[in-house]
């Protein structure tokens, strides 16, 4: 699956992409506003998603923020991300963007398939 990389931040870093493994330039500077973080979801897919392993995590909270958890560390990446019908744009705090399309109750992101955990 492709990414969408987006200029939302200011000073420019290299860094390696923790999904893909891709070098990208990563831009920071702007943080989310307080709107973004209040926001309520307008959508069904809040919850946790994970991979079949359960090695990846996402949490996507009513808020429209995310937190993804990898292996055993909890908080391993933390955003804000938009739900548009079945897409799905992800904003990392550090910068990163990606996305994902959710098919038959299945979210597809960064080459990883995630279910939803009830």
């Amino acid at each position: 699956m492709l990414h969408t990389w987006t200029r939302l931040y200011v000073a420019v870093h290299r860094a390696i992409h923790p999904v893909c493994g891709t070098r990208r330039k990563i831009y920071y500077g702007q943080g989310t506003s307080q709107d973004q973080n209040t926001a309520k979801a307008d959508h069904s897919y809040v919850g946790l998603w994970v991979t079949g392993d359960n090695q990846v995590r996402h949490e996507l909270l009513a808020t429209n923020r995310y937190v993804e958890a990898r292996g055993t560390r909890e908080n391993a990446y933390l955003g804000r991300y938009e739900v548009t019908g079945d897409h799905i744009e992800y904003w990392d705090d550090t910068g990163f963007t990606a996305d994902g399309n959710f098919r038959d109750g299945v979210l597809y992101h960064g080459g990883m398939v995630l279910y939803r955990q009830r």
